[in-house]
């Protein structure tokens, strides 16, 4: 039980820190995304957010599971495909609102949802339903209809994982193998290609989902000489490191990141590799005992990301303005201690809000009582 606890704290407390990163690497002036994931590495945050969101589905699964049934844990996944996808449907909306606040004072930042709101607004029930039908996405909501198809196959996933799980890797490869080709039958306005391609982005789910059912770095790590695994991790991210900062060009083709590029997922299994080193000498625990808010966050993730997907839009609409789109240190530090300050906010408002909710109950029970 003490080490079970133990994952749990670390992994709120590595989903509350991807969520922080996502946070601030969607603010162009931001100083602190000059030194995140994205700045050294072929992948970014979103690897880390979905491969932690498959294996935090693994760990609820299990665990109500075992405390009830099957049959519960289903139901309370298909449940959750439909929080998610109502959580798509609420960022989109908010993005669009947001949008059309900022747009007469600061029409010129790159990342207002312009595009969308002028579709929204010569014709708002046809774009409405757009979005209803995940025709259309607005800007940072586009990781949330894949969630939502993730969330749905979970029942089908997690038997595989526990039962069958080289079966189910093969599956997931094949998927992700021919993944391209898929894109072209989502859903889209205009023939525009989803952000995130669900048929790829699979894989970095089930492997998130296998390394919670599948013991595998333990079994490895208690090998007299699993150094030389964690040698060969870090030599291969100093190496892409290399190659992104002094070889790659600046601009990338978006389909390595939309199809999940088979680069970006060996750059992010070797990154993990050294976490999961770090967590097992008591590193990482140590650091989100001392960090208890950013916990917070991760264990508010759907929240915080919605809450996040706000604060980063208008933030970056603001900055850029101010800074004429051009890097300004001060205020770039001052945007980040301004949007990670609010979203840190978000989990203990929810927290007031939840108590002051269920004072109310008490108390309407109370008096009919």
């Amino acid at each position: 039980m003490q080490g079970k606890s133990q994952r749990l704290v670390e992994l709120d407390f590595f989903r509350g820190l991807v969520l922080l990163v996502i946070l601030v690497d969607h603010i162009g002036g931001s100083m602190i995304s000059r030194v995140t994931l994205h700045a050294f590495a072929l992948n970014d945050a979103a690897e880390v957010f979905v491969f932690l969101g498959g294996f935090a589905t693994a760990t609820a699964y299990v665990s109500m599971a075992a405390r009830r049934s099957e049959s519960a844990a289903r139901v309370r996944f298909f449940r959750r495909a439909f929080e998610i996808y109502r959580a798509f449907v609420v960022t989109a909306v908010l993005m669009l609102l947001t949008s059309f606040l900022l747009r007469p004072f600061f029409g010129s930042a790159p990342n207002l949802a312009t595009a969308d709101l002028d579709s929204f607004l010569a014709a708002p029930f046809t774009a409405l339903a757009d979005v209803l039908l995940l025709r259309r996405q607005p800007y940072l909501s586009s990781v949330l209809p894949m969630y939502a198809f993730f969330a749905l196959a979970v029942p089908l996933v997690l038997p595989l994982a526990r039962s069958k799980p080289w079966l189910l890797l093969g599956a997931s490869v094949a998927l992700w193998a021919v993944a391209a080709p898929v894109a072209e039958y989502l859903p889209s306005v205009n023939d525009l290609l989803w952000d995130f391609n669900p048929a790829a982005w699979q894989l970095m789910f089930v492997l998130g989902v296998l390394a919670c059912c599948e013991p595998v770095y333990q079994r490895v790590s208690s090998y007299r000489f699993s150094w030389v695994v964690s040698i060969a991790a870090l030599a291969i991210v100093v190496g892409m490191a290399y190659y992104k900062l002094l070889v790659l060009p600046v601009s990338v083709d978006g389909d390595l990141k939309r199809n999940l590029a088979g680069a970006r997922i060996v750059n992010f299994l070797c990154i993990a590799w050294l976490a999961s080193d770090l967590a097992r000498r008591g590193v990482v625990k140590q650091i989100a005992r001392r960090l208890p808010w950013v916990g917070a966050v991760g264990r508010d993730g759907l929240v915080c990301f919605v809450a996040g997907a706000v604060i980063s839009l208008t933030v970056d609409s603001v900055l850029f303005t101010l800074t004429n789109g051009l890097i300004d240190v001060p205020l770039g530090f001052a945007a980040d201690a301004l949007a990670v300050g609010l979203l840190l906010a978000i989990p203990h408002r929810q927290r007031v809000f939840e108590a002051m909710r269920s004072r109310s109950v008490a108390a309407v029970a109370k008096r009919e009582g």
